[in-house]
């Protein structure tokens, strides 16, 4: 979708994922498959990096996420940057559906290095949950 690659231009965005229960709505109504309206009443979980040589503000997130809003039609996005988040849902994110990527070469690798990161802290997570008290699992 122009609209979607003109606004990652604009914003030093390196590549965007859609996730979560909307993911494969919202890259349905990117690629011109389905219907906008369906997000006018529910969020939207995007996934963002931002490219190699650009740090954002938080100023930067709230734009990105604003605008983001308009171009999807729905009254939230909520926006996760990976390498700012907890790394299982950061490997959440990257399992969803990718709607943008600058370099897909470059994003495939960063992919692989998300699902590395919490493949390795799997055990200690499993370990965690087991301490809580009264956890189900």
């Amino acid at each position: 979708m122009p609209a979607l690659s003109s606004l990652c231009e604009r914003m030093d965005v390196s590549f965007l994922h859609s996730f979560g229960s909307r993911a494969r709505q919202s890259a349905g109504w990117i690629n011109g498959c389905q219907d906008r309206g369906r997000f006018e009443t529910s969020d939207v979980e995007i996934g963002v990096r931002s490219r190699l040589s650009v740090v954002w503000s938080v100023a930067d997130k709230v734009r990105l996420a604003q605008a983001l809003e308009d171009l999807l039609g729905c009254p939230r996005v909520d926006l996760v940057v990976p390498g700012e988040a907890d790394p299982f849902l950061a490997a959440e994110m990257i399992r969803g559906e990718r709607l943008h990527a600058e370099d897909s070469y470059q994003a495939d690798e960063y992919d692989l290095y998300v699902l590395r990161r919490a493949g390795d802290l799997a055990p200690l997570e499993r370990e965690r949950q087991a301490l809580i008290p009264g956890d189900p699992s």
